[in-house]
């Protein structure tokens, strides 16, 4: 059953890539208001608007968006850092519908965020450099349980912090200060995508932002492109890129940025099957999600 929603009541949008996340969360701004707030690792930065699904110019004239695109291409982007960035909109004059597929801010959001050092360059260059065994190999039983072991960014997140702080993420997690936004002070909404449903969504949407412009936006970045970039992680991005440099073909790039997006896919709804098992989950392939929304009262004028 979907929840009853409040204009008074902070709202959580989870969810795996393309499950139609920014449109439920446009709805229900638009029906009871409030300011949408990205939660999403990559739609924070610039430069790459088409291939991380960055809300377009008519989401944005509907409603108020917040977090998006403001975070240069090539700077460093920590959960800590959105969790900052976050802070003032939990407290601010409009309730706030937080919306993205990232698992790691829901979860720093919802039970806290340890206060772990910054990397030194020194050893994030070192890091870069390891392969996904090396650094799994050197990483404790208990840090490896809490992790996606296949997603690199998540491993090498844990390696750094043992080599830059002697304690490893595990230790760090466990003496975790209070959440900013416990679960119970929001309606926490997870939408479940079946398989097939979504796979048929991922290509249809890789298609769309390919006529949209996609790759006359990799083009652009082309001059600046750098893949130990955070923004560079963006799905697309180092397939339209190594098309442009001539190493594969666009219809290649293609199936290998669709596949990309599928397997991420897969790794978010396995997160969010295990770490959202007391958030409302929703079918996301009803025929008319919106229809089931449950408005308890409408927005003050």
């Amino acid at each position: 059953m979907f929840p009853t929603l409040t204009p008074s009541m902070p709202v959580l949008i989870a969810g795996p890539t393309a499950s139609g996340k920014s449109a439920l969360a446009l709805r229900i701004a638009r029906t009871q208001g409030g300011v949408i707030v990205n939660a999403d690792a990559l739609q924070v930065f610039d430069g790459w608007r088409i291939l991380t699904a960055r809300p377009d110019d008519t989401d944005l004239a509907a409603a108020e968006h917040v977090l998006y695109g403001h975070v240069a291409f090539n700077a460093d982007y920590s959960v800590g850092h959105w969790l900052r960035d976050v802070a003032p909109f939990l407290t601010g004059p409009k309730r706030p519908i937080i919306v993205g597929g990232t698992g790691l801010n829901f979860n720093a959001l919802t039970q806290g965020l340890a206060d772990i050092p910054p990397t030194p360059t020194a050893i994030r260059d070192a890091a870069n450099a390891l392969s996904l065994d090396a650094m799994l190999a050197a990483l404790d039983p208990a840090t490896i349980k809490r992790i996606d072991t296949q997603n690199r960014m998540r491993v090498q997140r844990a390696w750094e912090v043992l080599q830059t702080t002697g304690q490893s993420l595990a230790q760090w997690q466990d003496s975790t200060p209070p959440p900013l936004l416990p679960a119970a002070q929001a309606t926490c909404i997870t939408l479940d995508a079946p398989k097939d449903w979504l796979n048929d969504r991922i290509a249809r949407r890789f298609d769309l932002m390919l006529a949209q412009g996609a790759l006359d936006e990799a083009r652009a970045m082309l001059p600046r492109w750098n893949p130990d970039y955070l923004s560079s992680r963006a799905i697309g991005a180092p397939e339209l890129i190594a098309h442009l440099k001539g190493d594969i073909t666009l219809q290649e790039a293609r199936d290998a940025a669709i596949i990309a997006s599928r397997q991420y896919a897969k790794r978010q709804r396995t997160w969010f099957r295990s770490r959202h098992k007391n958030w409302y989950h929703i079918t996301a392939d009803s025929p008319d999600l919106s229809a089931t929304l449950r408005f308890a009262d409408q927005p003050e004028n």
